[in-house]
């Protein structure tokens, strides 16, 4: 399977992967000169461009978008009616007509969309969902997800504030599918409603806290930025309450912030006492060697894009959940402005 990258900040990352998981990875694309030349040394052989569109004319597989963050619906647009396979980093679109030109892109397209959101993949996430489906909770009824990083407010206003950087481009809101995609994975619903809140009215653009209501009724509560105290090593926390009982990401440091707790209560079960458990994740192995738990998610991801291509498996997450995800974003920004209240999100779910 030959594949191209586009964009090489976090790209050249998957492009490692990508080559661990069986891919051929036969072009790259950066603007930036050192990152091209880095490229070079890990991706020998690699046709190495400054334009993307030079990477329509080479006969690919597949093309892997890790370019700007607002900048993804138009490549994967052009990919597409080139009938190469997109796995696109987020965001899948900017607003709700780039979702529907996307969306369009690809149900006529002889080739498919698959969304790389790792987080859907990763250990805590799937064995919540496994939860979930096994009927553990009961009915979903609050979810509350976290993607957070403790930084300084030194390091943040660097980050936010690079010259160019796309970060100082988008709404607070938006780079929220860290969050949201797994609360639709796990619940298989569609947002429909969104209010968003600033964390503080003196750091506007450091932490948001959106409250999305879900098609089925429930509830989720997502917050990602900038904040203290996030989970060790992965920034993602996780909790589901159902009808019957709690599933949620254990918040301790190391290894074990990967494992889940799950709690019933006595009344929910025959011999009438509390049970509570930590589920561990089995390991992921890759060619006899482990996968360490925070590359699970990429691993799975790329592997699953693999699946789709060759083997015409369905995509983990795709186009129109992605699409979904990231509107959640553009209607939280619209709440933002409006003093917090309720936005309708665009309706992506399937006629």
């Amino acid at each position: 399977m030959r594949v191209g990258v586009i964009g090489l900040r976090m790209g050249l990352f998957l492009a490692g992967w990508c080559r661990r998981v069986g891919m051929e990875v036969v072009a790259a694309c950066d603007l930036n000169v050192a990152r091209r030349e880095a490229a070079g040394k890990e991706l020998p052989g690699a046709v190495l461009t400054e334009r993307w569109e030079d990477l329509l004319d080479l006969r690919l597989d597949g093309v892997v978008l890790a370019n700007d963050f607002d900048a993804h619906a138009p490549l994967a647009i052009a990919f597409l009616e080139r009938g190469v396979h997109v796995l696109s980093e987020c965001a899948a679109c900017v607003d709700a007509d780039e979702g529907r030109l996307l969306v369009a892109a690809v149900e006529r397209s002889t080739a498919t969309y698959s969304f790389a959101e790792n987080y859907v993949c990763h250990p805590h996430v799937r064995l919540v969902r496994q939860a979930v489906e096994a009927g553990d909770l009961g009915r979903v009824s609050l979810m509350e997800a976290d993607y957070l990083h403790g930084m300084s407010p030194e390091d943040v206003a660097a980050l936010i504030g690079a010259p160019g950087s796309w970060r100082g481009r988008i709404s607070p809101t938006a780079y929220c599918t860290h969050t949201v995609s797994p609360v639709l994975a796990v619940t298989g619903a569609w947002p429909v409603e969104v209010a968003a809140f600033q964390a503080h009215e003196a750091g506007p653009a450091q932490a948001v806290v959106m409250t999305v209501r879900l098609s089925t009724g429930a509830l989720a509560v997502t917050r990602h930025g900038f904040l203290q105290g996030e989970p060790d090593s992965h920034w993602s926390w996780l909790s589901v309450r159902g009808t019957r009982a709690l599933a949620e990401s254990v918040r301790a440091p190391g290894e074990r912030s990967w494992s889940v707790r799950v709690r019933a209560e006595g009344w929910t079960r025959p011999d009438g006492v509390t049970h509570e458990e930590e589920r561990v994740p089995p390991p992921l192995s890759l060619d006899g060697r482990s996968v360490e738990r925070r590359a699970e998610g990429t691993v799975r991801v790329l592997q699953g894009f693999r699946a789709t291509v060759e083997r015409g498996e369905p995509p983990l997450v795709p186009v129109r959940p992605a699409v979904a995800a990231s509107m959640v974003g553009v209607a939280g920004a619209e709440s933002l402005k409006n003093g917090s209240r309720p936005v309708r999100v665009p309706d992506f779910s399937p006629a």
